[in-house]
This record gives C-alpha cells, sequence and structure tokens, in this order.
C-alpha cells in the first residue's frame, strides 16, 4: 500500500474514532436519510455537538447532506465504505 493511500484511509479511520460517529453511520446506513434534528437524540448529544460530528463524516466523505427549509437531511456514502474495505483487502 503506498503511503498516500495508507494517510487516506487513516484520515477516514480518524473521522469514525468516535462511538457518536459510529452510532450516527449507523443510523445512516439503516435508513435512507435522516433529519439533523432526530440525530442529536438518538446519539444522546447536544445539537451543536452532533452537528460537529456530521461535519467530521461529511468533510472524510461517508455522507452527503442537503438542506430542505429549516432542516438538513443527511445520506451517508456507502460506497466510501466499500471503498475502503476493498483498500484494505487488496492493500492498494
Amino acid at each position: 500500500m503506498a503511503d498516500r493511500n495508507a494517510h487516506a484511509l487513516a484520515d477516514v479511520f480518524k473521522a469514525l474514532a468516535d462511538p457518536a460517529r459510529v452510532k450516527i453511520m449507523a443510523m445512516l446506513l439503516n435508513a435512507e436519510e435522516v433529519c439533523a434534528c432526530d440525530i442529536s437524540a438518538a446519539i444522546g448529544k447536544s445539537a451543536a455537538t452532533a452537528s460537529h460530528h456530521l461535519k467530521i463524516l461529511r468533510d472524510a466523505g461517508l455522507t452527503t447532506s442537503e438542506r430542505r427549509g429549516t432542516w438538513v437531511y443527511y445520506r451517508a456514502v456507502p460506497q466510501r465504505l466499500e471503498a475502503l474495505v476493498g483498500a484494505l483487502s487488496l492493500g492498494r
């Protein structure tokens, strides 16, 4: 595995290295989309903390978001997780 690829993978794993973010990803992978308003209660954190975690996941390319009026809806990017598994199994 090239150093550049290893660093890119490590950055994604850093984004997943928090229990709240793991919970968020589980929620998103088991639903078509989830409103940000529902995520804070589900992970037991404040709205500001949930927003912080969502930003980290979005910056890592693990989620996408869409604003509709007052609310923001999040979706997982399962292809990104599949790419991680592929990179690790092939040692790219």
